[in-house]
């Protein structure tokens, strides 16, 4: 399943993601991937939380690559002239642009669950956001240095530059 989202030149298409979040999601959430690159440009780095960390056989920062999987916690930054392309678990999308950071602070699916929430904490740089199931049966939530938006299945382009100012728009999903 493609969905395509267009802005200006901009065109982002979602791959549902592969894995079946049933299994994906284990009784410690913190150590269940709950996403994966999807797409890279240039270079990211993924910072894992410790505990995913102690599992992991490489201290520090690790660069990012495309199907490297993603977890609760992770912090995501991209160097300049990059981008990189998450896809999660409920089919959400995100696309980090250049010199961007973000958290993964929190995602709990289940494609029949009723608690499902995700919140993603944007840093700094610029984010394409698409919603997937969870944005329309959960709680989405993206957290910007001058609000904490709330995804209900809309797409949104965020910018947060250096002095923390915030530029939100909504973007309209092509229909096919």
């Amino acid at each position: 399943m493609i969905r395509a989202i267009a802005a200006g030149s901009l065109t982002l298409a979602l791959f549902l993601f592969p894995f079946d979040p049933a299994t994906a999601q284990s009784s410690k959430p913190e150590e269940a991937p709950i996403g994966k690159v999807m797409t890279l440009e240039g270079s990211a780095t993924i910072t894992r939380k410790a505990v995913v960390a102690a599992l992991a056989t490489v201290a520090g920062p690790i660069q990012a690559k495309v199907d490297e999987v993603v977890y609760q916690g992770d912090i995501i930054q991209t160097a300049a002239a990059s981008k990189l392309g998450l896809v999660f678990l409920d089919g959400s999308a995100l696309n980090v642009l250049a010199g961007a950071e973000l958290e993964l602070n929190e995602f709990v699916y289940l494609p029949e669950g009723k608690r499902n929430s995700s919140v993603f904490n944007l840093v700094k740089g610029t984010f394409t956001v698409i919603g997937g199931k969870m944005a329309k049966t959960g709680d989405m939530r993206v957290i910007t240095t001058a609000a904490t938006l709330g995804i209900r299945g809309t797409s949104a382009h965020i910018v947060v530059g250096e002095d923390g100012s915030v530029r939100f728009s909504t973007l309209a999903e092509e229909k096919q």
